[in-house]
């Protein structure tokens, strides 16, 4: 049961502190009296029956007074609670955009543009989804917080260039953060995805430990290396200023992001061009579309009939009491 107004209920002070001041005044005698002399003979009498119920039309006026509060308060209980079966997730991603995401293994584009391209069209996709993104480099930003908005975030996805953070790779504090947008949402309908080149080499907390955090509260990671195999013959400007070829994904790094997403429940994909990318997004589609049962109450059913009908019932009781067998002179 609930009350639709409960802050109404403050008013149940007025009836306390009426009974308090009954409770105190219960053996003293009347303000006001008239004297009979000539009725003193009845003195010596005993009371009557009903002399001991004198103060029952006072709490009967309290209980109704009581009464009436709970009315205005609106006392309400479920009237149809039903099962809904719910498609809709809470998904975050989390995107690199350190400088080695730069590299054009992902032709027409370099790394970066295909990713910003291939989650804004799975975005689109999700249709009743809360979305948010979260870009690192060598610390980590929230783009975008939970948002139902598809064709927002994948304006926001747009914007995303490389140098907005320092340089790096912190994927534990782009997963910490991604956490914190979770943590208080239902976790079988909660999941981060993670586009990475590269191993975590910065930041804290470390990926491992985000991914026991992400464990303990039931929320998956599914993480997405993405590189070619082989990078020596790219020459995009990373030799003229770095003096060596672009990273590629090695088969350490490889074991770093499958460990992430094994000890989180969720599932390692390798991307090695566009069409691979693609290829893993609408794989992990379907893997985040499960059935979720939530209770979903439709309306309520008001109650105040019964105290508003008990308290007047009352009332009429204590004006009936008052002025006939309880009648008192002043």
């Amino acid at each position: 049961m609930r009350f639709a107004d409960p802050w109404l209920l403050l008013l149940l002070l007025a009836p306390g502190v009426l009974a308090l001041r009954l409770f105190l005044r219960r053996g003293q005698p009347p303000g006001q009296r008239i004297g009979f002399p000539v009725l003193g003979f009845f003195s010596a009498e005993p009371p009557s029956r009903w002399a001991r119920w004198r103060l029952l039309p006072e709490l009967c006026r309290l209980a109704a007074l009581s009464l009436l509060v709970l009315a205005l308060a609106r006392p309400q209980v479920p009237h149809e609670v039903r099962e809904v079966r719910s498609k809709a997730r809470n998904l975050m991603l989390a995107l690199d955009i350190s400088s080695s995401m730069k590299a054009t293994d992902f032709k027409p584009g370099n790394r970066l543009e295909v990713a910003r391209q291939v989650l804004g069209d799975f975005a689109r996709r999700r249709e009743g989804d809360l979305l948010g993104l979260v870009i690192f480099a060598g610390r980590s930003f929230l783009q975008a917080p939970l948002t139902p908005d598809a064709e927002l975030l994948a304006e926001l996805l747009g914007r995303v260039e490389i140098g907005q953070l320092p340089d790096g790779t912190g994927i534990g504090t782009a997963l910490a953060l991604c956490l914190s947008q979770l943590k208080d949402l239902p976790n079988r309908a909660s999941a981060i995805v993670l586009i990475t080149d590269g191993a975590n080499n910065t930041g804290s907390p470390g990926p491992f430990v985000a991914a026991e955090a992400a464990r303990a509260i039931g929320v998956r990671i599914h993480t997405i290396g993405v590189s070619a195999p082989d990078t020596s013959g790219l020459d995009d400007g990373f030799i003229w200023r770095q003096g060596r070829t672009p990273d590629r994904l090695t088969s350490s790094d490889e074991r770093v992001l499958r460990r992430i997403a094994d000890r989180s429940g969720g599932e390692y994909f390798r991307a090695t061009d566009p069409e691979a990318l693609e290829r893993v997004m609408e794989q992990l589609d379907p893997l985040e579309r499960e059935e979720v049962r939530i209770n979903q109450t439709r309306d309520y059913q008001e109650l105040f009939t019964w105290p508003l009908a008990a308290g007047l019932l009352l009332l009429g009781a204590a004006l009936v009491l008052r002025g006939g067998p309880l009648r008192t002179l002043p």
